[in-house]
C-alpha cells in the first residue's frame, strides 16, 4: 500500500446522515418486481454518485485521493452509559426504511468504497478519530455531512461539505450557528443542550446565552467556577442548580477521537469503479435513470461475450390455426369466459365497421387466454350465424369491467372506447403496442404486423386481403365468417403471445416501471379525454376560412405583382421557374430527382437574405395550410351527435415519449402567429363552463438545467430569474438590468436552440445576423455555460456506441442511424439524440402531471371539471365556471409537485402559469 503523504485528500462521508436525509427528503419509492421499498436506498446512490462526480470535477482543486463512508453501528452507544436517557426520544427507524440499511450498505460496497462502522461509537467519533489520524500525516480532509455536531471539528486542514446547501462550511457559519468560535462549539452545546438527541443541557439556556456567555468566560468549566458571580439571579441560580447536567451534557456532546478503529487509512484509497458490480446492482434495485447517469459517465459494461442477442437464436414460431373457434352459440362464450377467470387474464380484440372508434358500429370480439387458442364471437355481420349482441356484451361485461383480470389489447384504448359506448368500462389493460414502445422506441413501428414479424416470425392475415381496397372495399361485417374468424382469432392470439414475451423483456431489461407508471395509467386518461372531446364552434370557423383566403388572394396579388404574371404557387416546377429563370433570385437549385428546389429552407435562406418575394411564398403556403388543413377541414371532425372534435391521442408514435394527436391533429397548430391563435379561439367551452390553461414554464430548459447540472441556469431558477436575461448578460457580458429586448431575444433562441441541437448556421437565420456573429454567440454561450457543452458531446458520444440515449426517467429512445456514413442522416441524429432526454424527460413529467391530477380529481370528487387536451407542455381543462378557483389550485399544486415526484426529485422548481378564458385562444 502506498505511505500516506501530505499531497492526499480525505473524503470522510457521514453515511447516517445520508440515509435519513435521503429517506425524508425524498417520497417513498418501491421496487417494481417485488415491492421492496427503495426510497431511501435510491436518494442515497443518486447522494454518493453525485458527490463523487463532483469531488472529480476539474473546478475542485482539492480532489480525493481518498474515500470512505462511516455508518452508526447500532442505536446505544458509550454515551447510553454516561446518561441512560440519551436519544431516549427518538423513534424507532421507519417501518418502510429498516429494510433498507442492508441495501444502503451494500450501495456502498457496489459503488467500490469502503463502509466502517464500530459497535459502541456513532458515526461521528469514527469521523472525529479518523480526522485526528489524517492530520498526525500531514494530509487534508473534507467531512460530508448536514450534522452540526461536526462542527467541532471544524479547523485548518478540515473542510466541512453540507451536501443539502451544496456549499462549504465557513467560520462564519460557524459563529451564525453557534455564536462563538469552533473550538468553543463543544461548550455552547453542552449548555444549550439537544432535544433532538435528549441532551439535558442546563434549563433555560439557549445557543444565545450559552455563547454570550462563553464568548465572556472562555470554556464551560471557568464559567461554572464563576457562577456565582453572575449578576441575573434566574440565570445564576439554573447555572449553580445544574452544574452536574451541564458537564454530563459536555461529556455527551465532545466526539471520541481514540475510539478503537480496526479499518486503516490506507484501506481508504480511491479505487476505480467496477462497473460489472455498480450496474449488477442498480439493476437488481431497479434504479434505471442512476444507471443510465452511470453507463453515461463509465461507458458500457464489460461483458465477457457469452450474452449475444438472444432472438437471432430463436427457432421460427409457427401459428396453427386449428385452435381457433367460431362461436355462434351463446352457451359457448361461457366456456371461454371461464377459462380467463380461471388463468386471469385474456386477450380481447374488437371487430368494427369503422377506424373511428366514436362512430363505429361492433361487429365482432375475439378472445385468447392461452397461446395458440383463440376464438371469435361475430356479433354484427350480415350473417344468420351471429349471436344476438345484447346477449354477448351482458355475458362479456363482468369479464371485461373485473379488476382482478387482465384485459390484453394491441392499442387496447380503441376497443375501451368501442366498449364504452356499449356501456361497458373495461378494467385491468395491459397493451401490446405500448410494451413495444418501451421496449423499442425509435427501432420500429409497433403495430401488429411488424412486430409478430420481428418477434414471433409470423406474417399476420392483413386487413386488406379480406376487405379489399379502393372502390372495391368492403366492410368488415360483410367478410366470411370463416375467414374472419381465422382474422380476428390470429389478432387476439398474437397479442397474448407478444404479451407473453414483452413482459419478460421489459422485466429482464428493467423497464417494467416506465411501463407501469407513465403508459399504463394513461390509457383510461386519454381514452376519457378522447369520449369527452372538445367543442368546435362551427360558424367561427366559417368566417374564418373567409378571412384566410380573402388573405390568401391579398398576397397572391403582391406576389404576381412582383412576378409580373399569373402562375400556380402550388406547383413546385411553375414556382421554380419564376423564381430560377424569371426573377433570378438565386443561383439554380434543384432536387436529387432534378426539379427545381422549392422547399420551406430554400425559401427561408432566401427570405433571409432581404428578398420579399421567398416570403410571401411563404406567408401564402403558411395561410392555405391554415384554411385547409384547420378552418376548412375541422368541421369534417365534429361528431354529428356530440358536436364535439374528438381528437385521438397517439402514445407510441413519437421516439421521446411526448403525445401527438390525428383526426384532427391538434398538437401543430401554430401559437406565435395572429391566424395560429384564431384557429385556437374556434375551440370553446361548454355554457356555463370556462377553459383553463395550465402550461409548464420553460420546462426544458429547466430539465436541461437539471440534466447537465448547469449551475448558473439552477440557480437563476431557483431564484425565479428571467433565464433569457441572465443568458444574455452571460454571452454579451452586460449587467443583467441592462439587457435591451434585442438582446434578451437572441439569447431565448439561442436557449431553446441548444434543446434542439442548432447550428450556427440556423441560429443565423433565426435571429437575423452573420453566421460569424452566430458562431460567436454559441462559442460565448458554451464559454458561460461549460456543462451543457459537456453534456451534448457525452451524449452524443454514448449514443454512438450504445445506439439509444435515455431520460432521466429510464426510458430509452434508439438512434439507429447514429453512426450513418451519411452526414445529413447522422447530423440529425445526434441532435435528435441530445434533445431527446430533455424532451423525453418534460413528456414524462406532463405524463405524471395528468396521471397525478386525474386522481385527485377523483378523490375530490371534482367529476364535472374534465381534462380535454394536451398539447407539448400544456393541459387545456374545461370547468364550471364556480369551480374554476378551487381545480386551479389542485391543477398548480399537482403539476409543480411531480418536481418532487416518485421517480426523481429535481433540483430545480416547477413552474405552472394558468389562465382561464371562454375559447382556447383567448388562453393565451
Amino acid at each position: 500500500m502506498n505511505k500516506i503523504q501530505k499531497t492526499d485528500h480525505f473524503y470522510l462521508i457521514d453515511g447516517s446522515g445520508y440515509i435519513f436525509r435521503a429517506y425524508y427528503a425524498l417520497p417513498p419509492l418501491t421496487r417494481k418486481s417485488d415491492g421492496l421499498p427503495t426510497g431511501a436506498v435510491s436518494g442515497f446512490c443518486s447522494m454518493l454518485f453525485k458527490l463523487l462526480e463532483d469531488s472529480k470535477s476539474k473546478e475542485n482543486l482539492q480532489k480525493p485521493t481518498h474515500f470512505a463512508v462511516i455508518f452508526d453501528s447500532a442505536r446505544k452507544t458509550f454515551r447510553n452509559e454516561i446518561y441512560s436517557d440519551y436519544k431516549a426520544n427518538r423513534s424507532e427507524a421507519p417501518d418502510d426504511l429498516a429494510p433498507q440499511f442492508e441495501y444502503i450498505r451494500k450501495s456502498v460496497l457496489a459503488f467500490n468504497l469502503p463502509s466502517v462502522e464500530l459497535v459502541n461509537y456513532e458515526a461521528d467519533d469514527l469521523i472525529a478519530t479518523y480526522v485526528d489520524q489524517i492530520l498526525k500525516k500531514g494530509a487534508k480532509v473534507t467531512i460530508v455531512s448536514s450534522d452540526k455536531d461536526l462542527m467541532q471539528l471544524y479547523r485548518k486542514d478540515v473542510r466541512i461539505f453540507d451536501p443539502m446547501k451544496n456549499k462549504f462550511i465557513s467560520d462564519e457559519d460557524v459563529k451564525n450557528k453557534f455564536g462563538v468560535d469552533p473550538d468553543k462549539v463543544i461548550d455552547v452545546q453542552a449548555l444549550a443542550g439537544d432535544s433532538s438527541d435528549n441532551v439535558p443541557g442546563v434549563p433555560g439556556i439557549g445557543v444565545k446565552t450559552a455563547a454570550e456567555l462563553i464568548n465572556k468566560y472562555g470554556n464551560l468549566e471557568t464559567l461554572l467556577k464563576s457562577a456565582g458571580e453572575i449578576k441575573q439571579n434566574k440565570r445564576r441560580e439554573t447555572l449553580l442548580n445544574n452544574k452536574d447536567k451541564a458537564l454530563i451534557s459536555k461529556r455527551l456532546v465532545t466526539l471520541k477521537h481514540d475510539a478503537p478503529i480496526e479499518m486503516k487509512l490506507n484501506d481508504f484509497e480511491l479505487k476505480r469503479i467496477d462497473k460489472d458490480k455498480l450496474y449488477k446492482f442498480l439493476r437488481e434495485m431497479e434504479f434505471n435513470r442512476l444507471l443510465s447517469s452511470a453507463i453515461s459517465l463509465y461507458g458500457e459494461p464489460d461483458f465477457s461475450g457469452e450474452k449475444k442477442d438472444i432472438q437471432l437464436k430463436e427457432k421460427k414460431v409457427e401459428i396453427d390455426k386449428k385452435n381457433y373457434s367460431l362461436i355462434t352459440e351463446h352457451s359457448k362464450i361461457d366456456e371461454w369466459i371461464k377459462e380467463a377467470e380461471e388463468i386471469g387474464e385474456v386477450a380481447v380484440d374488437t371487430e368494427t365497421n369503422s377506424l373511428d372508434p366514436h362512430q363505429a358500429d361492433l361487429v365482432g370480439v375475439s378472445l385468447s387466454s392461452k397461446i395458440g387458442k383463440a376464438c371469435y364471437i361475430p356479433i354484427g355481420h350480415n350473417s344468420k350465424k351471429c349471436i344476438d349482441k345484447g346477449i354477448v356484451l351482458k355475458k362479456l361485461k363482468p369479464l371485461l369491467e373485473d379488476p382482478s383480470i387482465k384485459k390484453i389489447g394491441q392499442n387496447i384504448k380503441f376497443d375501451f372506447i368501442v366498449f364504452f359506448k356499449h356501456g361497458i368500462t373495461v378494467s385491468a389493460m395491459e397493451d401490446t403496442m405500448l410494451m413495444s414502445y418501451v421496449l423499442d422506441a425509435g427501432k420500429n413501428r409497433h403495430n401488429m404486423d411488424t412486430l409478430s414479424e420481428i418477434h414471433l416470425n409470423h406474417k399476420t392475415i392483413k386487413f386488406k386481403e379480406l376487405v379489399g381496397s379502393g372502390k372495391k372495399q368492403i366492410n368488415f361485417s360483410e367478410v366470411d365468417l370463416e375467414k374472419a374468424k381465422d382474422y380476428a382469432a390470429e389478432d387476439a392470439d398474437i397479442t397474448y403471445r407478444l404479451y407473453k414475451k414483452f413482459y419478460k423483456s421489459l422485466k429482464e431489461e428493467k423497464m417494467i416501471n416506465i411501463y407501469e407508471i407513465f403508459e399504463k395509467p394513461l390509457l383510461r386518461i386519454l381514452a376519457d379525454m378522447e369520449i369527452h372531446g372538445i367543442k368546435v364552434d362551427n360558424k367561427f370557423l366559417k368566417t374564418l376560412s373567409t378571412k384566410f383566403e380573402k388573405k390568401i388572394e391579398k398576397i397572391q396579388k403582391e406576389v404576381f405583382k412582383i412576378s409580373k404574371k399569373e402562375f400556380n404557387i402550388a406547383s413546385p416546377k411553375q414556382l421554380g421557374e419564376i423564381l430560377y429563370n424569371d426573377l433570378k433570385i438565386a443561383d439554380l437549385k434543384k432536387t436529387k430527382k432534378g426539379s427545381f428546389a422549392t422547399s420551406a429552407t430554400v425559401l427561408e435562406d432566401l427570405a433571409f437574405k432581404g428578398h420579399k418575394f421567398p416570403q410571401l411564398i411563404l406567408d401564402w403556403r403558411q395561410v392555405s395550410k391554415l384554411k385547409n388543413t384547420y378552418s376548412d377541414s375541422l368541421p369534417e371532425h365534429i361528431n354529428p351527435k356530440t358536436k364535439k372534435v374528438h381528437t385521438s391521442f397517439l402514445l407510441a408514435a413519437t421516439t421521446t415519449g411526448r403525445l401527438a394527436s390525428s383526426d384532427p391533429n391538434l398538437q401543430n397548430i401554430p401559437i406565435k402567429s395572429e391566424d395560429g391563435r384564431d384557429i385556437r379561439k374556434a375551440f370553446v367551452a361548454e355554457k356555463d363552463n370556462i377553459l383553463i390553461s395550465a402550461d409548464y414554464n420553460q420546462i426544458e430548459m429547466r430539465i436541461l438545467a437539471d440534466l447537465a447540472d448547469v449551475k448558473e441556469l439552477k440557480k437563476a431558477f431557483q431564484n425565479n430569474e428571467d433565464i433569457h436575461s441572465l443568458t444574455a448578460s452571460q454571452i454579451f457580458n452586460i449587467d443583467i438590468n441592462k439587457v435591451n429586448q434585442d438582446q434578451r431575444r437572441k439569447a431565448k433562441a439561442i436557449n431553446f436552440g441548444i434543446i434542439y441541437g442548432i447550428s450556427q448556421y440556423g441560429l443565423a437565420k433565426q435571429i437575423n445576423v452573420s453566421n460569424f456573429e452566430a458562431e460567436e454567440f454559441l462559442n460565448s454561450y458554451f464559454s458561460k455555460f461549460p456543462e451543457i457543452k459537456v453534456y451534448m458531446d457525452r451524449t452524443i458520444k454514448f449514443c454512438r456506441k450504445s445506439g439509444y440515449v435515455s431520460n432521466i426517467f429510464g426510458r430509452k429512445s434508439h438512434f439507429v442511424n447514429i453512426n450513418d456514413k451519411n452526414y445529413n442522416v447522422r447530423n440529425f441524429q445526434e441532435r435528435a439524440a441530445i434533445n431527446a432526454p430533455i424532451q423525453g424527460s418534460a413528456a414524462e413529467i406532463m405524463r405524471l402531471a395528468m396521471i397525478r391530477i386525474d386522481k385527485k380529481l377523483k378523490e375530490q370528487k371534482l367529476n364535472k371539471t374534465k381534462m380535454l387536451l394536451q398539447i407539448h407542455d400544456e393541459l387545456i381543462f374545461e370547468s364550471p365556471k364556480n369551480e374554476v378557483k378551487k381545480i386551479s389550485k389542485v391543477i398548480i399544486d399537482e403539476m409543480a409537485s411531480v418536481a418532487e415526484s416518485d421517480q426523481h426529485s429535481f433540483s430545480i422548481p416547477l413552474t405552472v402559469d394558468l389562465n382561464t378564458g371562454e375559447n382556447w385562444g383567448a388562453l393565451h
